[in-house]
C-alpha cells in the first residue's frame, strides 16, 4: 500500500516512510502513549525564563500589527481547587485581595495601552475572561473588570465575541446579569461530571442539583453560547456513567461541549495522593475508549468535531467575525497568569502550580506599580514560528491549507518537518483525502496529546525538562 505525504510524494508504509526531503523514517516502533500533554499554547510557560534585561513593551510592540488582537484577562481565584487542576489559581482570597488585584490589572492595562501607542490604535477581534474562575468575582467586581477592558484597553465588549469561564456555584443570577448586559457571547461551565461520586473522585465535590440550577440560570440569562466541560478517565467511571453525563449535558442542548481526558499532574490534589495511573497503559486504553464513545455519541446528536476536545452543535450561532488567527495575530494578556505574544516574544509573569508559590506571585503582582516591561518569556525565532503555526493548525479537526503555510513562510511543511510529518504518515495519523490540506485522520486527532509534544523543538523540550516544578 502507498500513502501520499503532506508534500505530495508517494511513500511505502510498511516499515519506513520516505519524507518530502527523501530521508527515511522508521515507523515500525510502537506509537507513543496517547496522553502526554495538552498543547493549548506553544511554547509552554515552563519553557519561559526571566528576561534579562527585561524589554520595554513599547519596543516589543513597535512594528507589530494591531488590527486583529485578542484580549485575555486572567482571574486567579477559585472557591476550591479541583484535584486535577494545575492552573495558576489560588483557593479563596483574603479580604481586599480581589480589589487590590483589580487595581493592579487596571495599572497593567494602562501601561500596555500606553505602550501600544496611538499611531495605529489597537483593534480587538475577541476577548475572554479566564482563570481560575472569573465568576469568583462578585457582580460589582465583574463590572470593574469589564470597565478595565473597555476604558483602559478601548474594547467594545458588546461588539466582539466575549467568552467567560464559570463554575456552577459561582454562576449566580446577579453575576450572569452583569455578564449578559456587558456583551458576553459565550459562557463555559466547568461541570466535569453529572455523577456526584465521580465529582468527589476528581476532588471536585458538587451536587447535581447545584449544577442543574446553574445551567437553568445561564439559559435564563440568554447568553448565546453555552459550553459544558466534561472529563473522562475519572476513577470509577464506566461506559454507562460516561453516557449518563453526556446525556445529562445534551439535555440542555449546549452549543458547545468540551471533552477533556483526566490528567494526574505533580503538585495537584490527585497528584499528591496517587501516581498509580500515570504509568498505567490500561488507563490509556480506558481513556481512549471513553473518548471514542463520547465523540461518536456527540456526532450522532448533531455536533461537529472542531478539535480533539471541542464539539460544536451544527446549528450553533456563529461567534462573531472570524478574523483572528492565533497562529499569526497577537494577544494582550492582563493579570498575573495571562500570557501575551508578539511575533517575536511570548511573555507573562512567573508561573507555578504549588499554592504557596502562587500566593507569592499574586502578592508580587498586586504590589507592582510599573508594568512597562516584560519580565518572563521566550523569544520565538523563525523555526519556532513555523512549529507554532503547524501545531496550532494541525491540531484542529479541519486541518489547514498548505497554501496558507507556503504564503507565510515560503516553504512547505513537509520540507520543514520531514521526520515529524513522515512519522505521522507512517502511523496513519494524517488524512490524505485532500492533498491541498494538511489534516489529521480520525485516529490522529484522537492522539492529539501525543502529536503536540512530538512537534516541540529540542530547545523547548530541554527548557521544559529543566523547569523546576514549584
Amino acid at each position: 500500500m502507498t500513502v501520499i505525504t503532506s508534500a505530495g510524494s508517494t511513500a511505502s508504509s510498511t516499515h519506513t516512510t520516505s519524507t518530502a526531503s527523501g530521508s527515511s523514517v522508521d515507523t515500525s516502533a510502537a506509537p507513543p502513549r496517547p496522553y502526554q500533554s495538552y498543547t493549548y499554547a506553544y511554547p509552554h510557560k515552563t519553557a519561559y525564563r526571566p528576561l534579562v534585561p527585561p524589554p520595554r513593551l513599547a519596543d516589543l510592540w513597535a512594528g507589530e500589527s494591531r488590527q486583529a488582537l485578542s484580549l485575555y484577562l486572567h482571574i486567579p481565584f477559585c472557591e476550591i481547587r479541583c484535584g486535577f487542576c494545575n492552573l495558576f489559581t489560588r483557593i479563596g482570597a483574603p479580604d481586599g485581595l480581589t480589589g487590590r488585584y483589580l487595581d493592579a490589572v487596571r495599572r497593567q492595562a494602562a501601561a500596555v495601552r500606553e505602550a501600544l501607542g496611538d499611531e495605529e490604535p489597537p483593534r480587538f477581534a475577541n476577548a475572554a475572561f479566564g482563570g481560575g474562575t472569573p465568576t469568583y468575582l462578585e457582580a460589582a467586581e465583574l463590572e470593574r473588570l469589564c470597565d478595565i477592558a473597555e476604558r483602559e484597553m478601548g474594547v467594545d465588549l458588546r461588539a466582539v465575541p466575549l467568552s467567560v469561564e464559570a463554575s456552577p456555584s459561582t454562576a449566580t443570577a446577579d453575576r450572569l446579569a452583569v455578564l449578559a448586559e456587558r456583551g458576553t457571547t459565550r459562557l463555559s461551565l466547568g461541570v466535569q461530571s453529572f455523577v456526584e461520586e465521580e465529582s468527589r473522585a476528581a476532588v471536585r465535590p458538587q451536587r447535581r442539583s447545584v449544577v442543574e440550577a446553574a445551567l437553568a440560570r445561564i439559559r435564563e440569562a440568554a447568553i448565546p453560547v453555552l459550553n459544558i466541560d466534561l472529563i473522562y478517565g475519572i476513577d470509577g467511571q464506566t461506559a454507562a456513567s460516561w453516557r449518563y453525563s453526556l446525556d445529562a449535558a445534551l439535555s440542555w442542548r449546549p452549543e458547545e461541549i468540551y471533552l477533556y481526558p483526566l490528567y494526574i499532574r505533580p503538585l495537584t490534589g490527585l497528584g499528591r495522593h496517587t501516581d498509580r495511573r500515570t504509568a498505567d497503559r490500561q488507563w490509556d486504553e480506558d481513556r481512549l475508549r471513553r473518548y471514542r464513545e463520547g465523540r461518536d455519541h456527540l456526532l450522532s446528536h448533531g455536533y461537529e468535531q472542531v478539535s480533539m476536545r471541542m464539539f460544536r452543535r451544527a446549528d450553533a450561532p456563529p461567534q462573531g467575525p472570524d478574523d483572528y488567527a492565533c497562529q499569526t495575530d497577537g494577544m494582550i494578556g492582563l493579570g498575573c497568569g495571562a500570557r501575551s505574544y508578539t511575533s517575536r516574544l511570548h511573555y507573562s509573569f512567573d508561573y507555578a502550580v504549588s499554592m504557596r508559590e502562587i500566593r507569592g506571585i499574586i502578592d508580587d503582582y498586586t504590589a507592582t506599580e510599573d508594568f512597562s516591561r516584560a519580565l518572563h518569556g521566550r523569544w520565538v525565532d523563525e523555526d519556532e514560528a513555523r512549529r507554532r503555526h503547524l501545531l496550532q493548525s494541525l491540531l484542529q479537526a479541519e486541518g489547514f491549507p498548505l497554501a496558507d503555510y507556503r504564503s507565510r513562510f515560503g516553504t512547505d511543511p513537509g520540507d520543514d518537518f520531514p521526520a515529524e510529518l513522515g512519522t505521522l504518515v507512517g502511523r496513519g495519523w494524517l488524512d490524505d483525502a485532500r492533498p491541498e490540506l494538511l489534516r489529521l485522520s480520525a485516529e490522529g486527532l484522537a492522539h492529539s496529546d501525543a502529536i503536540g509534544p512530538e512537534l516541540f523543538s529540542p530547545a523547548v523540550r530541554e527548557a521544559m525538562a529543566a523547569y523546576e516544578t514549584k
